[in-house]
């Protein structure tokens, strides 16, 4: 016993000296914020460092008409009232580099995972209903970090995320991208029933992310 308990608080200690936590805020399309553990230099075999990141982002969810039409009917009485948002998980590769100067400068790439939900509704005509999807995509960008005091820096990041399409579900409606679609609905002008891509640009479920945020990394 007495040797464990000094090799686990060695362990807990290394575990500490390699672990930073982020805050960042700023524009994620719309205005976002996100936090994120970094796990750095793990292994002298593997050259990169490692985020695991939550972000949450206040998003302009499309076109009110529009949404309506795809997904519930032709109306157009009552006074739209629109908002969205979405929630991503992060994984990110981090590679050390010099950027305009900085040595303390990474650039990085990494998976994503979106949940996305926009809600529509109207005033006056009864009715109120959420638009959502669910989503994988790939980022990357650069960062750089600059040293305000012991164990705290600034950090400034921007990049672009992508992510690719996905069903999009409202009230009893559904359109997927293979348009295995379940409860179109019927455009009246037309008299062809909506597709996928009808309710892609309807929605402005996540595709293109820039991103640029600045915030605070402290060193546990």
């Amino acid at each position: 016993m007495t040797t464990i308990l000094p090799l686990k608080a060695q362990e807990k200690n290394k575990f500490q000296e390699k672990t930073d936590f982020q805050f960042t805020t700023g524009i994620n399309r719309g205005f976002g914020m996100g936090a994120a553990l970094l796990l750095n230099d793990l292994s002298k075999e593997f050259p990169f460092d490692i985020r695991l990141g939550l972000g949450y982002t206040w998003l302009d969810p499309g076109r009110s008409a529009d949404a309506r039409r795809i997904f519930i009917n032709n109306a157009t009485n009552g006074v739209p009232e629109k908002k969205g948002h979405s929630m991503d998980v992060r994984l990110d590769l981090l590679k050390p580099i010099t950027l305009l100067g900085n040595s303390s400068s990474y650039w990085y790439v990494g998976p994503r995972y979106s949940k996305f939900k926009g809600n529509f509704k109207y005033v006056g005509g009864n009715e109120d209903f959420d638009v959502s999807s669910k989503q994988y995509g790939l980022g990357g960008g650069f960062e750089s970090h600059y040293k305000i005091s012991a164990g705290l820096k600034l950090v400034i990041t921007s990049g672009l995320d992508y992510f690719f399409g996905a069903k999009l579900q409202g009230h009893d409606t559904s359109y997927s991208p293979d348009n295995d679609n379940v409860n179109a609905r019927t455009d009246n002008e037309t008299d062809t029933l909506f597709t996928y891509k009808d309710a892609d640009k309807a929605i402005d479920q996540p595709k293109f992310m820039p991103r640029f945020l600045v915030g605070i990394q402290l060193d546990l």
